[in-house]
């Protein structure tokens, strides 16, 4: 692909915009020299005012995501593609949240403009565990990890029960729980079926990686070992 075509579609502005960076002597390869429109080179060898270019196409993203902030352009507020440089909004393919987290959850989410790499993380046969931290707003009763790990427990409204999942007690009113399907509100939803009520809620892994010490609003680029990770399900 051209140079003036692959800046663009990293979404650093228009066709003509980036025509008017390379007038200009803004885009050069790491030894300075200047390059032209139709130039092709490697990625990696290429700086826009001295600075290297975003990752290319094949993107992967973690991202903390904070209480408050939406995952869809179209509900009202901040969304989580304001925590990125605005550029990134503009990329083509297309950066997409793999999933949602609610307003109210806090944690983990993944990015991609990798169309299959999304559909491999999100596919219902992938069962790929999530893990979330639930604080509750009622001491837990102590029959609920036996509840959720039946395989039999019915969400209100749906006609199928859920696949087993493991709860794990961390004191009267917290516990962590994986699952290994992505219903909608699905933590809250079984809490509320065993008569308690979600206070707060965060994702701290999906699959095998984790969200770890990245701070909440931060975000950072995943490289090939960490999606060999996010698939390695038996990863502590």
């Amino acid at each position: 692909m051209k140079l003036l075509k692959h800046i663009a579609n990293l979404g650093y502005g228009s066709r003509r915009d980036v025509q008017w960076m390379f007038r200009e002597g803004r885009v050069t390869d790491a030894a300075g020299e200047v390059l032209y429109a139709d130039d092709r080179v490697e990625h990696d060898a290429i700086r826009l005012d001295g600075e290297p270019l975003d990752p290319p196409p094949g993107l992967l993203l973690m991202l903390h995501k904070p209480v408050g902030v939406t995952c869809s352009t179209k509900d009202p507020g901040r969304v989580v593609y304001d925590l990125l440089p605005p550029r990134y909004r503009l990329r083509s393919p297309a950066l997409s949240t793999v999933g949602r987290l609610d307003r109210d959850t806090s944690g983990l989410l993944l990015l991609t403009d990798d169309g299959q790499l999304l559909h491999r993380i999100i596919a219902p046969k992938s069962k790929l565990p999530k893990v979330y931290v639930a604080t509750l707003a009622d001491d837990l009763r102590g029959d609920e990890a036996a509840t959720f790990a039946s395989g039999t427990l019915m969400l209100d409204g749906e006609k199928t029960p859920l696949l087993p999942a493991e709860l794990e007690v961390l004191d009267a009113r917290s516990a962590r729980l994986t699952l290994h399907e992505g219903r909608y509100h699905q933590v809250r939803r079984m809490f509320a079926a065993v008569g308690n009520h979600v206070a707060a809620l965060h994702r701290e892994r999906i699959g095998g990686l984790a969200l770890g010490d990245l701070p909440a609003g931060e975000w950072r680029a995943l490289d090939d070992s960490a999606r060999t990770t996010l698939f390695a399900t038996d990863a502590p």
